[in-house]
């Protein structure tokens, strides 16, 4: 019960209800009308949803088989690692399977055994599509954590990569960088990259097996400790440049560059002990979606955004035809609570009447309407390139699932995982919430003529 207690605490303000409506209908008096909103998907557990890619070709171990030890038994090397038996193998789609009975299943590379020359690993995480992180990015590890890490991140599909952050036991002599903490970061420099020795050091630190990328901290800066203040984060989003960017990401991208070394220097006699293991790799996320939508689906191979505002595309990025009057804007956060939809419109419509807020005199009933359906390097750590793994998509996606925004209770403590039987489930056919009152409208065309027409109009 304490577990599932603190669990909750920890979700509750991200699970506040934040521009999630896209349009409600409002009546006042006797002119009933849509009024528009600003609106984002909830978060998601994202990993289900991502193809994965190990790189460089052989590094997961056995391929030929080969033993390998543990530093609590470095000396008992009985283990096998062991591609072509089922019960031995750890290829790369147990970083995301589901764990019974407590017995973590993992993928594993293979053993330093061409020491001096570096064990360097990379691990990329695809979604063919632009999200926006809402939670900590977790790496979980069997067998230590390295002793040098980075975390990158894409914005254009993998051509181009940046850093997240930096892990070392020496920051200094790794990677050439004071080790920081997040919490000493302000307003003005809470995008700064940073290197930390929080995750990498052996002593101390035997039995932990994760390694952070600390969102929430860095949303904190402007939330508050508690993240209580979340629309003060949202209106740092419009004012802070890049800010919004830092937290924006198509690819991820995991560089192991050291393994856990079990002390302060590499033992020759006895190379089979160190080696790479992650268990699980869990990003919490929502489509970017330009504030148009408040749904995304996996259709066609990727995840779409169910766009509204007359826009269109995976993103909502580009208006509907003939709704060009405008050019197309991405939604604003201001003015609060409700933000500003910044709609394509037609010409000769009234789609682009928007009331961010109801006048207080009026009585006003709000239904909410269902949608329809920079490269960097450092010559410390860089690698030559090596010929692509073929990209390796786990199962199809799960059904989706949501961290749900509206009430704390409802937020599942167990994460979703890939499943490893194919799966092929229709998307559902959304509801659309139908305007109470019918109207006949007449519409005055340039032309001069009047003519009728029965309907919604949107």
């Amino acid at each position: 019960m304490l577990p599932l207690a603190a669990f909750l605490v920890h979700c509750f303000p991200l699970a506040l209800g934040h521009y999630d409506i896209c349009k409600s209908w409002v009546t006042s008096g006797d002119s009933p009308s849509w009024e528009y909103h600003a609106c984002q998907p909830k978060p998601m557990f994202m990993k289900g949803y991502a193809m994965v890619k190990v790189e460089p070709p052989g590094i997961t171990c056995g391929d030929p088989a080969e033993y390998f030890c543990t530093h609590e038994n470095p000396y008992l090397c009985s283990d096998e690692c062991d591609a072509a038996n089922r019960d031995l193998a750890h290829p790369p789609r147990l970083m995301f399977d589901k764990e019974e009975d407590g017995l973590a299943t993992y993928w594993q590379s293979v053993t330093w055994k061409r020491y001096p020359e570096p064990l360097i690993a990379n691990i990329t995480l695809s979604w063919n599509k632009s999200i926006e992180l809402t939670d900590d990015i977790v790496v979980t590890f069997e067998y230590g954590r390295p002793t040098m890490m980075v975390l990158e991140k894409s914005l254009d599909h993998g051509k181009t990569w940046h850093p997240y952050q930096f892990y070392a036991d020496d920051c200094m002599e790794a990677f050439g960088m004071m080790s920081n903490k997040i919490r000493e970061l302000t307003t003005d420099n809470a995008k700064r990259v940073q290197c930390t020795e929080e995750y990498s050091r052996w002593a101390g630190s035997k039995k932990e097996k994760n390694v952070r990328f600390d969102v929430r901290e860095r949303f904190a800066i402007f939330a508050g400790p508690d993240l209580r203040k979340m629309e003060n984060l949202y209106m740092a989003m419009e004012r802070v440049k890049g800010l919004k960017e830092f937290f924006t990401l198509t690819d991820l991208r995991i560089r192991l560059l050291r393994p856990a070394l079990g002390g302060t220097y590499v033992q020759r006699d006895n190379l089979k002990k160190y080696f790479y293991a992650i268990s699980n790799i869990e990003v919490i996320a929502r489509c970017k979606c330009n504030l148009h939508a408040s749904s995304c689906n996996f259709r066609d191979g990727s995840l779409q955004c169910e766009c509204e505002h007359n826009t269109t595309g995976q993103d909502c990025g580009r208006c509907k035809k003939n709704f060009h009057t405008k050019f197309w804007r991405a939604g604003s956060y201001n003015p609060a609570p409700r933000g500003s939809p910044n709609s394509c419109t037609q010409a000769g419509t009234i789609l682009d009447i928007v009331s961010p807020t109801p006048k207080p005199e009026s009585t006003t009933l709000r239904k909410a309407h269902m949608p329809d359906s920079s490269a960097y390097h450092h010559e410390k750590y860089i690698s030559t390139p090596t010929k692509a793994n073929p990209i390796l998509r786990i199962s199809d996606p799960p059904p989706m699932k949501e961290v749900k925004e509206n009430t704390a209770i409802q937020v599942s403590t167990i994460p979703p995982v890939l499943e490893t039987k194919l799966q092929h489930r229709e998307i559902p056919e959304k509801i659309r919430a139908a305007p109470p009152i019918h109207k006949e409208l007449t519409l005055t065309p340039s032309s001069g003529r009047k003519h009728s027409k029965k309907g919604t109009y949107e």
